[in-house]
C-alpha cells in the first residue's frame, strides 16, 4: 500500500496483493480462518524491504451490515501495531469484504486508528463506496 495526501484527507493506493498460503493458517475452530506466525513474520518483512504500508484483508459473508467481528477488532488490535516498528512512516490496517461492499480500519501510528470512510474502485467500471458514520457498511438490495 502506497499513501500520500490528499485535498481530503489520507489517499491510499493498493499496489500489490499477496495472499496466504494454505500451509500458513493454524487450525482454531473458534474462527473461520486464522493466519498463523509466518505469515505474519512475511508481512512484516515486505513492510521492511519494500517500504510499505499493509493491509489484512480478508471476507466475510454477506450480511445487513459489513463489518469487522470482535475476533477481528482484537487481534487486529494485537499485530496491526507492529508494523510501525518495520515501517513506521506508513500507514497500516485491516479491510473486510464481500461481494458487496468492503469496510476498513487504518493507523496512522501504532495507537492512532480511524475507520476508512470512503474506497474508490477504478477498473472498468469505477465505483466509489461509502461508510456509515460508525464505519460499517449498509446494504440496501
Amino acid at each position: 500500500m502506497r499513501a500520500a495526501s490528499g485535498a481530503d484527507g489520507l489517499v491510499l493506493l493498493a499496489e500489490k496483493y499477496y495472499p496466504v498460503a494454505d500451509g500458513e493458517y493454524v487450525r482454531d475452530n473458534t474462527v473461520g480462518a486464522m493466519i498463523g506466525q509466518e505469515a505474519l513474520r512475511k508481512a512484516l518483512e515486505l513492510a521492511l524491504l519494500q517500504d510499505v504500508g499493509v493491509f489484512h484483508v480478508h471476507m466475510h459473508f454477506p450480511s445487513p451490515r459489513l463489518w469487522f467481528s470482535a475476533t477481528d477488532l482484537r487481534e487486529q488490535a494485537k499485530f496491526v501495531p507492529d508494523f510501525f516498528k518495520v515501517s513506521p512512516q506508513m500507514p497500516h490496517g485491516a479491510v473486510v469484504l464481500n461481494d458487496k461492499a468492503l469496510a476498513g480500519r487504518i493507523w496512522t501510528a501504532p495507537t492512532h486508528v480511524k475507520n476508512i470512510d470512503e474506497f474508490n474502485i477504478v477498473g472498468t467500471r469505477s465505483t466509489v463506496g461509502r461508510s456509515a458514520a460508525d464505519g460499517s457498511t449498509d446494504f440496501f438490495a
